[in-house]
């Protein structure tokens, strides 16, 4: 009986000594917790901003990001991976060898981009289409031709113009058409701001701003430890691009923004106005109310698209879509019958909008 009653004594002993050594453990470990947290949170407020600005696309890009790497080198390398993709300047990139009829393969780029602008030219119905530049062309955008397009040159391009024309097969493009061209540049700058994103993400950096020409991804907080403030600017009519005046400023974290806008690409002839944004399915300019629409999504190369499908799709047509479309926010400028701006916005976006 004593030595039943000896073992269970030392039975007892091990067990509070494991539960002694396993609490221990467990302050140990929140001790760690803490002390990292301290330092991890240290480190956030003493470590730099870096800032850096270029040329990219046609355009311009400045970039903000919170990091104690100079991390320029890496984001130029995934910039150029985005124009050897894309860019219809560059003989050699991909979109450029599917134009001539090459057989080339697709990269992962091409193929996010192809299947996003696919989705966006069915939900907009057709209003987005990145077959579309024969007659944005035409119309004296690209190539200038110095002279309006006829019904008949319109016809004929409309002819081999069209997304269901075009087909992406394990990394092939098909095209019913060999005529038909591709110029993702309705998306490509909101793309490439997201790519800036992940190579930023994939470095730990968690505060960031990614501008290209207007397309925005912010993460994090700026610089004051607050979310990033980003302008919308005011649709005036400057082909020059050099207005800054704007018309809100939006409080945004974890998230990408684009604009498009008649008002920014535009030209004059016979005393008529030509904006830049053609309707795929007519050939022709818009003739719409909205001057500029401003699209919040959680990727910048979704709100590219859709900014440009609203320029195309009108007030009426862009709110139905965006019922359908819980997940974007949209800012819309647009005219009303008197001529006089108006504002119209998602119930959503209220909360984002300084005083």
């Amino acid at each position: 009986m004593m030595q039943q009653d000896n073992q269970n004594t030392q039975e007892h002993a091990s067990s509070s000594a494991f539960r002694g050594v396993k609490g221990g453990l467990k302050i140990a470990f929140l001790v760690f917790l803490v002390v990292g947290t301290v330092f991890i949170l240290r480190k956030q407020q003493t470590m730099p901003y870096q800032h850096f600005s270029g040329q990219v696309f046609g355009t311009l890009y400045n970039i903000t990001y919170q990091s104690d790497q100079n991390l320029e080198q890496d984001i130029l390398d995934q910039l150029e991976k985005v124009d050897m993709t894309f860019s219809t300047f560059k003989p050699q990139s991909i979109i450029s060898r599917i134009n001539r009829n090459e057989n080339v393969k697709t990269n992962q780029m091409f193929n996010e981009v192809f299947d996003l602008s696919e989705d966006v030219s069915r939900e907009s119905d057709g209003a987005f289409d990145i077959t579309v530049a024969p007659l944005v062309n035409v119309w004296g955008f690209g190539f200038k031709t110095g002279e309006n397009p006829t019904p008949q040159v319109i016809d004929s391009l409309k002819s081999f113009v069209g997304f269901h024309k075009v087909h992406l097969i394990k990394n092939i493009v098909k095209k019913d058409d060999p005529r038909t061209m591709l110029d993702c540049s309705a998306v490509a700058k909101g793309y490439g701001s997201d790519a800036v994103a992940q190579v930023l993400r994939a470095k730990g950096v968690q505060n960031f701003m990614v501008e290209i020409g207007g397309e925005i991804v912010v993460s994090g907080n700026n610089e004051h430890k607050e979310p990033w403030k980003i302008g919308v600017t005011k649709p005036t009519d400057d082909s020059t691009q050099t207005s800054g005046e704007l018309q809100t400023v939006l409080k945004m974290t974890d998230i990408g923004m684009a604009t498009s806008g008649n008002y920014r690409k535009f030209y004059y002839k016979n005393g008529r106005k030509y904006a830049h944004t053609i309707d795929p399915k007519t050939g022709y300019p818009v003739q719409h109310n909205i001057l500029s629409a401003t699209v919040l999504a959680k990727t910048c190369a979704k709100a590219d698209a859709y900014a440009t499908a609203f320029m195309v799709l009108g007030l009426e047509k862009t709110q139905q879509v965006l019922e359908r479309h819980p997940e974007l926010m949209a800012y819309l400028i647009y005219t009303d019958e008197q001529g006089h701006h108006q504002i119209w916005y998602s119930k959503a976006l209220k909360q984002k909008m300084t005083p």
